[in-house]
């Protein structure tokens, strides 16, 4: 599986395993949500746009649900993010204009009822590190394996299909 594998693509968007996983996958895994295209805040989404990312990550989170046995009895956290574009150390260094360097997408986290690590123990919200920490703090954890994203993108493909009426 190449480093930026893409589960699905459709009109809402796309649905990747991070490059740097932020949960392990026995923990219940990470999967990121694309909006269909790159904008900086999901106010800048047409309203059609926006109804097809909705639908996506709603799919995605049940996908996962349905298809990840770690996920038994489990949950999810959804996380808006793109800010680490914004720190003064990430590329390239220094300030930030939010409008030209954010690239909003969606985190979908797995919320496993016996995950073993710290950062991500049931019923604790979840703990991330300091920008210049979470390369080191990221390479801990594995990504959901290609088994597990093949389930998901099939699961995704029929739950557009038929929950959400949205052909991919």
């Amino acid at each position: 599986m190449d480093i930026h594998h893409t589960l699905i693509t459709c009109a809402g968007g796309t649905v990747a395993l991070p490059v740097k996983p932020m949960n392990h996958r026995s923990d219940g895994g990470h999967l990121l949500v694309n909006p269909p295209r790159p904008v900086w805040e999901r106010s800048e989404l047409t309203p059609d746009e926006l109804s097809r990312w909705a639908c996506l990550v709603a799919a995605t989170g049940r996908a996962m649900l349905d298809t990840l046995p770690q996920l038994a009895g489990g949950c999810l956290n959804y996380w808006e993010a793109g800010n680490n574009a914004l720190n003064d150390l990430a590329h390239p260094p220094g300030p930030k204009n939010p409008q030209l360097h954010r690239k909003m997408h969606l985190h979908v986290f797995g919320r496993s009822p016996r995950a073993t690590h710290p950062d991500w123990l049931w019923g604790e919200p979840p703990q991330f590190p300091k920008f210049a920490l979470s390369k080191a703090w990221a390479a801990q954890f594995s990504r959901l394996e290609a088994e597990e994203c093949d389930a998901i993108g099939e699961r995704i493909e029929v739950l557009l299909a038929t929950r959400y009426a949205m052909g991919s």
